[in-house]
């Protein structure tokens, strides 16, 4: 489970010395931390203070309509996605944060709705459904709780699949375990050999980020994040030269960012498009030509997973933002209330075809 700077214990190990105050913050100004930071940290949209009173579309809802034209809802294109469908089989990706549960100040708070957990539990009786997320694998399983799901954490660097014996034979980071239910399942962990230097960059980054208030540090065992969506934004650059400081070093690591959030993860060729592949292979659904894959993320590590989905139009990703965003999906949702409606015209889809095609069976087995 990840561990936050409140309530961790530390065992004892080589700490770097912390710089608290830097005198300059050169680094990660001219490196474009900060820029990275403010870019992928968009301001709230403000709700107009008296709601009775229709005003007129402002700037950011003209960009957002415009770029809608690119890429269009999933709900209105659901007819156009069916479509595409045909005999083939859907398999269904999902990430946790800002796509199945609100981003929210706390992300030991970021509950999914029990209406939401009820849509992905009917959607996973008919169709195969992962989730892919940055938390960690045990967290991600917890906040979720079903069990009819597959599991990746640490952004696929961290998933449980059924055992699939050619891929177990073939990867060296596959081993057998057993689930909660003791039903024997495959653990792929590609970045395994980094998991105490993770361990030690998480204690580092805790104790660099003790004095600054706001600052939230989780260890997801593959990954670290350090969250500033709670800090005042005059003390982004503080927290940009430490992590930076830190990382100094560390080359076997690197950065990356999130909503509001610098991520430290091993220096390894493997991401959640990765992951979408190896689990595709593993559930033995690797035949684009018969599955369709359609994965639902909103962070800029999904973008990843949306390039191999697009890649020979093999599939389709569908972001989750209410702002213009470059991306490689190809649909867009406005936020976690519409990706629940798109789950749920996907169950209502699927249910009715069952119908029709056990009727159709019926009346052929009469005649």
């Amino acid at each position: 489970m990840p561990r936050s700077q409140s309530g961790s214990s530390f065992a004892s190990s080589k700490l770097p010395v912390p710089r608290k105050n830097p005198g300059k913050l050169d680094d990660v100004r001219h490196n474009g931390w900060l820029d990275a930071m403010i870019s992928s940290s968009p301001p709230s949209k403000k709700i107009p203070k008296i709601l009775n009173v229709e005003s007129a579309p402002d700037e950011s809802d003209i960009a957002y309509d415009s770029w809608m034209l690119r890429y269009p809802s999933a709900l209105n294109s659901f007819e156009q996605i069916i479509k595409q469908v045909g005999n083939k089989k859907i398999v269904m990706f999902l990430d946790y944060d800002g796509t199945l549960s609100p981003i929210v100040d706390d992300p030991d708070c970021a509950f999914m709705s029990d209406e939401m957990r009820s849509a992905v539990r009917n959607v996973a009786k008919h169709i195969p459904t992962a989730i892919i997320s940055g938390r960690g694998r045990d967290k991600v399983y917890e906040l979720v709780g079903l069990t009819e799901l597959y599991y990746a954490g640490s952004h696929g660097m961290d998933i449980m699949c059924p055992v699939n014996e050619t891929l177990s034979s073939a990867s060296l980071h596959c081993v057998k375990s057993i689930d909660q239910h003791g039903k024997e399942v495959s653990l792929f962990q590609p970045a395994g050999r980094f998991l105490s230097m993770i361990d030690e960059v998480f204690r580092s980054l805790v104790e660099i980020t003790k004095d600054i208030k706001g600052a939230k540090v989780e260890n997801h065992r593959f990954c670290a994040s350090v969250h500033y969506r709670n800090v005042e934004e005059k003390n982004w650059p503080i927290i940009a030269q430490r992590v930076h400081d830190i990382l100094k070093d560390y080359p076997q690591l690197r950065h990356t960012h999130g909503r509001k959030v610098l991520e430290v993860r091993p220096v390894i060729d493997w991401n959640k498009g990765q992951a979408v592949e190896f689990l595709l292979d593993s559930l033995g659904l690797s035949n684009s030509e018969n599955v369709l894959p359609i994965y639902i993320g909103d962070d800029k590590t999904d973008e990843d997973a949306f390039k191999v989905l697009r890649k020979a139009n093999r599939g389709y990703g569908i972001l989750v933002s209410s702002i213009p965003k470059e991306t490689n999906a190809f649909f867009s949702l406005r936020d976690p209330s519409e990706v629940k409606r798109f789950l749920e015209a996907l169950l209502g889809w699927k249910e009715q075809n069952a119908f029709t095609e056990f009727h159709q069976e019926e009346q052929h087995s009469v005649t």
